[in-house]
């Protein structure tokens, strides 16, 4: 046992050494990557850290931290009805929207691909347009689609084909407010993984086709699967990583859809809860625990993605 721990020791420090050494050759690659990496590092980690330790705080920011162990997390789980509420609604808003608006923006992507060069730019351009217009989207929806009046189209629709009487509150009743609201988070975020699937799909080479069915390829769905995806699976993360951090991370759209607090809480989300408590009533330690909870549960969905996703083309 004694052997084979100095062996190991001796390993380990043999391995050092060669790291120390290439480090040392790669002095340069270093310097380089330094301004990104304290960048990073103080803009990214640090927050993250700092919000894990808050997270066990009593904090209000005019006084100093007080510790008070995991008491903010039981109260989170055991004594915060309205968080458990916000949960179920951020994971309904995540298994919804989040895998359709990814399945969406790739197969919209897919089928624009194979349109003539200038229908393409234009029809990325529209797929595009609602990702940065957010107040038109909010508009839209708000004040011309699903407006409380008769003047509201959806209203006015459903009154003239004699399904409705009066008008309905669409976005002051809590039954419709999160549906409502899924259909906007939708059409604004096909966007982003649209462009990254656009891009990658122009970006297969042409030459793995003709080789693919000369190795029994036979149809589109399978040139699709073994040949597209695999070639696109940097582009493919991305557009899950997006989707995952888009619908995990609203907050906007509800708060300016249904207003703050919402009706019986009905599109009150874990980031909408998180404000809350953070720039509100400035509970900092506790919004630092709201804060943990929803990094945790974004990792884990990120690495189910990653395994599934690894799958692809196998």
């Amino acid at each position: 046992m004694k052997d084979y721990f100095n062996k190991y020791i001796t390993l380990r420090k043999h391995n050092a050494k060669v790291a120390l050494k290439k480090a040392k050759r790669s002095k340069m690659c270093y310097a380089f990557l330094a301004p990104y990496a304290i960048i990073f590092a103080l803009f990214y980690v640090l927050p993250v850290v700092v919000s894990i330790f808050f997270g066990f705080t009593y904090y209000n920011v005019l006084e100093s931290p007080r510790f008070l162990g995991p008491q903010n997390y039981i109260s989170l789980i055991l004594e915060d009805d309205i968080f458990l509420t916000s949960i179920k609604n951020t994971l309904l808003i995540a298994v919804i929207t989040g895998p359709v608006g990814y399945i969406a923006a790739f197969l919209f992507a897919w089928l624009i691909n194979e349109l003539p060069r200038w229908i393409r730019s234009v029809a990325v351009i529209i797929f595009y347009v609602p990702s940065i217009t957010g107040v038109a989207c909010i508009t839209i929806f708000s004040n011309i689609l699903f407006k409380g009046d008769s003047y509201g189209l959806v209203n006015a629709w459903l009154m003239e084909w004699g399904i409705i009487d009066t008008a309905i509150l669409w976005l002051y009743n809590p039954v419709y407010m999160l549906p409502i609201c899924m259909i906007a988070i939708l059409w604004q975020s096909l966007g982003t993984g649209f462009l990254s699937f656009v891009a990658g799909l122009q970006g297969v080479d042409r030459s793995q086709f003709e080789a693919g069915y000369m190795d029994g390829i036979k149809n589109r769905w399978q040139e699709l699967w073994y040949i597209t995806l695999p070639n696109m699976k940097p582009m493919l993360m991305f557009g899950a990583v997006m989707s995952i951090t888009g619908a995990f991370s609203q907050s906007q759209i509800l708060m300016q859809l249904c207003g703050y607090p919402s009706t019986d809480y009905a599109a009150r989300t874990i980031v909408t809860h998180l404000y809350d408590y953070g720039f509100t009533r400035f509970e900092m330690g506790y919004a630092s625990a709201i804060a943990t909870v929803l990094f945790l549960m974004m990792i884990v969905c990120n690495k189910a993605i990653q395994s599934l996703l690894g799958r692809v083309g196998t």
